[in-house]
Parts: C-alpha cells; structure tokens; sequence
C-alpha cells in the first residue's frame, strides 16, 4: 500500500558510571532477529470493566528484540496499529537519562494538535486546550523567549494526529507508570514529529490558595525505578476512516490488566454539581451557598431524577489551609451524608491531589467510614515521574478502601483505569467550563466534533455538559455566573451519548433543570455505561455519529460544528424486522435562530432504515431506540 512513514527512531540514554549508555535497536539487528523468526500470535478476549463497550477481541502479532545491557523492545502490530516499548531485567536502580521519539513521515500531511498553555513552563498546565489544526511541515510554534528547560517552540500533549497519505497516524501511550508522560513537537519542514519528556521533580513549591504543589527544581534526569520492568507503550494508530477513530482500543488492550477481580463496588452514575452554575439555585427560601440548605436541595433533585451521586466541589473545606480532613464549620457532612443516603444518593468530595496525597490513609480511612463515595482529585497540572506515581497511588489507596475517583486537572489516560477501574473519569478535555470564560472564536462546537476522533482513542472524559441556557454563535457571550453553552439544546444532550464517560455531570442548577423537565428527563434516562460503541458516520472537524448498544436498546446521537448539514444515517445497529419506540431529540426548526429551540417525538419504528436529520449550526441529536 502507500507509504505513510519514512523512517522512526527510538532509544533510551540510560545513566551508567561513566557516561550514559544509548540503547536502540540497528537496522541490522533487527533483520538478523526477524529473519530467525520469534513473531508470537496473541489472541485476547479483554472484558473491559466501565470501557466504552462491556468486551472485545484483539489480537496481535508480537516480537521482542534484545537490544543489549539487559534491556529488550517489544513490537505489537494489530489491525488497529503498531506499538513499541522498552523492557529491561536490570536489578537494581536504573536512570533513564531521556529517551528519543522521532517520526518521519512521507508528505507534509495536516495535522491536529494541542499545544501546552504555559509559555514559560510548558510542561505545568492543564493539559486542556482546543486542537490547532495546521500542516506538518508548518512546525510548532516558536516561543518568544526559550523556556528554562532550553525549548525555543511550545510541545504539545498527547494524543496528537497527522494525516498521512489517505490514512491518519494518531500518536498516543499506554501503561505509563513510573515515567513522565511524552510531548511532542513538529520540527519545521522536515515533516518530523519528535518526542520530549519533563524531568524529574527534585524540589516543590505550593501555592497560597490552594495549597498546590507546583516543581522549582528537576534533576538531570527523567526517570529511575529498580528492579525488572516495562516501560511505557508507544503506540502509531493506524485509520483509513475517520468512523475508526473514537473506537480504537489499543491505549486499553495494551495496559496493565487489574489483580483485582472484586470491583463490583464500583458504580457509574450521573452527578449533580453545583461548581460550573455557581451554587446557582433560584426561587428558594435560602441563602444559596456552601451551605447544608444548598446541598439538601441538590440532593433531593438527584434523588428525585434517579442521579446516582451528588459532586461537593471546592470550598466544603478550606482550599488555602491545604487540609481535607476538617470541612468548613457550615458543613455537617456526616448528617449530608446520612441525608444523601436515605434518598439513595451518594457524594464526592473535591480536592487537590497534593493534599489528598499527602493526608491519604487518613482521608480515605475517614471518608469511607463516614459514607463518602469517593473523590474529585484536581490540579495536578503535570506529568513528571513524581506526578504520575501520585496518581497511581492515590488510584490504590482509594481501591482498598472502595472510593472511587474523578482525575481533573490531569495528563490524558493512558489505561489505568483498567488495572484500577474505581479511577470512573479523567478530565484532559477542553470542556464546557470553558465557556465561562472563553469567546466565541474559541469555538466549542468546532472541539466537540474534533476530541472524540483523537483524544477519545485514549480513554473517557469528564467534559461537564448539560447546560439549559443555550445560544447561537451570533448570541454566545462568556459569562461566569448565569453561563451557556456555544450551540443548541440538542447538541448538549447528543453529548451524554456521544462522549465516553462513566461518571457524568449534569452542569447546570437544579431550578433550571426544573424549568426544563422534558430535557432533564431525557438526559437523566440514559443509560451511564453501554455494552457496545459503533460510529455510523462522521469526519474530523465536521461532525460525528455515534451509537451505543445497552442490552437490546440503542441509543444514537450526532454531533455539528457551526456549518449546518443534513446527514443521512444508516441504522444498521437495529436489528431487522424487530420493532422500536423511538424517542427523538432534535435541532427545532428555529433552532438556528434560537439554541434552545428543539423537537421531541416519539414514533414506532421497524429497523433496519436509513433515516435522514437536519442538524442546525452548532446542532445535535439524540435518539432512544428502545426494543419493544
């Protein structure tokens, strides 16, 4: 077929007595092994505990190749890509001095990216921003001054995508334990893509308002561990069409499988929030607030809708005295806790990740006897080795004592959550809390039918939708208080199908939910985890359809940028001459005038049809397929 990579190289520089020792695998040596054989044909059944599809098959061929000093490669080639990593049998401590990443790629094809917010220390921040789409040969942006670790252009964080003849190549990683995670950089005109990696933290300092942990100072060096080992998948995916994308399952097939086999505490849910609608109760008798009358009637509303749990996010304890175990003295949490419980509802307590670590047998210990489902862990804003070791920790610790875990603030998956599965959702997604702030250049619909092509290939979202206050890009404004969404009523809801997530906000007030039952009612139906993900059509940057299977009901949705379209969708998914009421959410006819406008019928059914949707500028739809 067509040539979509020139040429790759990869190799360790690993710190030894006198210097470092480079380790890489030479043309030649790897003919002479392949030559002698030692391909292994894997074939796995993965059941996939709170993926994007209940199970699935993958099977691979794989080698591996010593490369000397007691250090080996492993190649996986599947039908979905190709994967590298490192191994060693070292005993002792080994020190990863850096590693090399370079991709070369056979034409000047475009790309997706997102690029690092920080200009001075590219390596803090987020890891939330919206994708710069532009041609390989273009480079990465020049930075005005060069960065203290020497960088003159801005990286970019995993995953990232370029077109390469008539296929895409997405760049991603799997199983990164006792590492830092990798960015990455175009080098202009050269059509080469090379990787980079923080060092490792030596000293720390902690900001005033939230007791976070920020590094001052690194080593030389960008990781060590003792002892035999795996080092992190790098992982080429490979897709002719872009419906291949959002269902790729190497970043999961290729992680470290759970020891555990009792995870049958862990829950899925839909959460009440108070955080991105500002406490923002209407027309009630009390002082919104962080209060017990707040939280009560956050409480009776998800108990009302059916929402498994209720989120307390920053400000139930003090953020800038850095300690989680005393709440604010306006909070009873044990009588919330028993409130929530006699309604069938469970919290999550909000915190720094820094500060659960540091208090984190005696807060788990704590909260998990009080009744406490688990916690919202935020801002670590970096993926150094220290940081990546604190997120499994934290990730084991909540596992013995049955609390599960919302990673905001944080590097892109990489599979822990399947060796850990309470870890319920990751943030790294440029979500709806950026509408607060951010103005309509930014360009929200654009990102939300570009993320699940690319950055949903590595695992789920929390991205926060369901906002009742609804506006077209001629009327969106960011405001922080009474905030909207950029597109229409049904784009907010075809989000709760169309994107991966296990543990899902609904962003919005609890009274304006009120207002608007039919929507809330639609939303808080849907099922929180499927048996089986298929995308029936889509392209990156234009839109997306997805539909996903729970037992023998389909739930189907679609996804617009600002352009207005009709799309035309096979619904194959059915099963022939089986009949189905079919509830529909759709684009009103006004919808393009006003965002708020939609359409809900409900009609009888026979699959399998083509059936085709108009979707309004900045549009949606949502389907319930229910067997009858």
């Amino acid at each position: 077929g067509n040539t979509l990579i020139q040429g790759a190289q990869a190799s360790l520089s690993v710190a030894a007595d006198k210097g470092n020792i480079v380790l890489g695998l030479s043309k030649d040596a790897a003919s002479k092994v392949y030559k002698q054989g030692g391909i292994q044909n894997k074939k796995e059944h993965i059941d996939a505990l709170l993926y994007r599809q209940s199970a699935f098959d993958f099977e691979s061929n794989r080698i591996k190749l010593n490369v000397g000093k007691g250090f080996a490669m492993e190649w996986v080639v599947c039908d979905e890509g190709v994967a590298y990593r490192f191994l060693t049998t070292r005993k002792g401590e080994t020190v990863i001095s850096d590693e090399s990443v370079q991709v070369r790629f056979a034409n000047d094809g475009q790309t997706w990216m997102a690029y690092s917010t920080n200009h001075s220390d590219p390596y803090a921040m987020a890891f939330q921003n919206y994708y710069t789409h532009s041609t390989l040969g273009e480079g990465s942006p020049k930075l005005e001054y060069p960065t203290k670790q020497g960088k003159d252009v801005l990286p970019a964080f995993l995953p990232v995508t370029t077109e390469a003849g008539k296929a895409k190549v997405t760049l991603i990683e799997s199983d990164l334990k006792e590492y830092p995670g990798m960015f990455v950089t175009a080098v202009k005109g050269q059509n080469l893509i090379e990787g980079e990696f923080p060092r490792y933290a030596k000293t720390f300092h902690y900001s005033k308002w939230r007791k976070q942990m920020h590094v001052s100072d690194t080593e030389s060096f960008i990781a060590k561990s003792t002892g035999a080992r795996s080092y992190p998948w790098r992982i080429l995916a490979l897709t002719d069409n872009d419906c291949q994308m959002p269902v790729n399952n190497m970043v999961y097939a290729l992680a470290t499988p759970s020891t555990n086999v009792d995870w049958g505490w862990v829950k899925p849910g839909f959460s009440a929030w108070e955080w991105w609608n500002d406490w923002g109760l209407t027309g009630v008798d009390f002082e919104r607030g962080i209060n017990m009358d707040t939280y009560r009637y956050y409480i009776d509303f998800a108990s009302e809708k059916g929402l498994e749990y209720l989120i307390l996010d920053e400000g139930w304890y003090k953020p800038s005295e850095g300690d989680m175990l005393t709440p604010i003295a306006a909070l009873d949490l044990e009588e919330l806790v028993k409130y929530a419980a006699e309604r069938n509802v469970k919290l999550i307590l909000w915190t720094v990740f820094n500060v659960l670590d540091d208090q984190l047998e005696e807060a788990c210990k704590k909260y998990s006897e009080m009744g406490i489902a688990g916690f919202k862990v935020d801002f670590v804003d970096r993926s150094d080795q220290t940081a990546v070791d604190m997120i499994w920790r934290i990730a084991a610790k909540a596992a013995e004592y049955h609390l599960v875990l919302d990673y905001h603030g944080i590097f892109p998956p990489t599979g822990l959550n399947r060796a850990y599965p309470n870890v319920l959702n990751y943030e790294a997604v440029f979500g709806q809390e950026e509408v607060r702030w951010s103005k309509v250049d930014v360009n929200m619909p654009l990102y939300n039918v570009t993320f699940p092509f690319i950055r949903q290939m590595c695992g789920y979202t929390d991205y926060t939708p369901g906002a009742m206050r609804n506006a077209t890009k001629a009327d969106f404004q960011p405001v922080y208080i009474n905030s909207m969404s950029m597109g229409t009523r049904a784009h907010q809801v075809a989000t709760y199908i169309v994107f991966d997530s296990p543990l899902t906000m609904l962003c919005d007030a609890p009274t304006l939910y009120d207002k608007e039952k039919e929507t809330t009612d639609f939303i808080a139906s849907l099922p929180r985890i499927y048996d089986e993900e298929r995308v029936l059509a889509g392209k990156i940057g234009e839109y997306v359809v997805i539909a996903r299977r729970k037992g023998d009901n389909w739930y189907i949705a679609g996804l617009n940028n600002w352009d207005s379209r009709d799309v035309t969708v096979s619904l194959d998914c059915l099963q022939e001459d089986a009949f189905y009421e079919m509830k529909m959410f759709n684009d009103g006819v006004n919808a393009d005038h006003n965002a708020v406008d939609y359409r809900l019928d409900t009609l009888d059914f026979k699959g399998v049809q083509d059936i085709t949707i108009h979707l309004a500028s900045g549009g949606g739809f949502a389907i319930q397929a229910l067997r009858k």
